[in-house]
């Protein structure tokens, strides 16, 4: 026979579902977002650029309704200990999925303007960090949905991959636009767009980091690889412009 607090536990448990599929779900349109970024990018399709940065409404509309959840069940269920931890976690990643959402329509708005001059070889390297920045997301999403510490901790460590990749790209950028004065405007475009598709694999390690405290109680401290370099002396003095 079913007893009272069987019956809370049970409630409690589908709404934790329910929820996890919401962030989910909101994950992976935030993906689809970034995907149709590049796509534009590639199309140079303004009009279609402006339908992408318009759909960031309906990411930011998931979040709030997130969040509604979240108080929803801190006020109905007083959940302690590991069931606080996950619905903390909810909100936090749902916070980190609309920053990824964000960041992707504004990848779709650095593309109108580039599409109105002429095309520039360097376009082609973006898609690269963008597939390594949604495999992170994807791969996040999965460790979240199955609560699978140990592969929250490699998307967290593997995040060295795309910096690497960003700061090889920025390289080859600021090389563009030394050689011809005419690339720096499409180039700095550019340089913006990668950056922001940086700082989503950036978002994806801290929803790691989320999972990671969810299902083990314990905060991630370990000291993991940059490959960000392009605020190195360094790399400065590569884009100083020549005498």
């Amino acid at each position: 026979m079913s007893t009272g607090t069987d019956h809370i536990i049970k409630s409690y448990d589908s709404e934790l579902t329910r929820l996890t599929g919401e962030i989910v779900r909101m994950g992976e349109l935030s993906v689809s977002q970034l995907e149709a970024a590049i796509d534009v990018l590639e199309r140079r399709d303004e009009r279609a650029a402006q339908r992408v940065v318009g759909n960031d409404d309906a990411i930011d509309q998931l979040e709030q309704e997130i969040g509604h959840d979240v108080v929803r069940l801190l006020a109905l269920r007083a959940p302690m200990a590991g069931d606080l931890r996950n619905v903390y976690a909810a909100l936090r990643i749902a916070s980190d999925i609309e920053r990824i959402g964000d960041y992707a329509a504004n990848v779709a708005k650095r593309s109108i303007p580039l599409s109105m001059v002429a095309p520039v070889a360097p376009v082609g390297g973006l898609r690269h960090l963008a597939e390594l920045a949604a495999d992170e997301v994807r791969d996040v999403l999965l460790a979240y949905r199955d609560r699978d510490a140990d592969a929250a901790y490699l998307v967290w460590k593997n995040d060295v991959v795309l910096d690497e990749a960003y700061t090889g790209y920025f390289r080859q950028l600021l090389t563009y636009m030394m050689e011809d004065p005419r690339n720096i405007t499409p180039c700095t475009h550019l340089l913006f767009m990668a950056k922001n598709i940086e700082r989503i694999g950036d978002h994806a390690t801290n929803i790691a980091e989320n999972v990671w405290f969810q299902v083990t109680g314990e905060q991630l401290n370990k000291q993991r690889s940059k490959g960000d370099f392009t605020s190195s002396p360094e790399m400065t003095k590569l884009g100083d412009k020549p005498e």
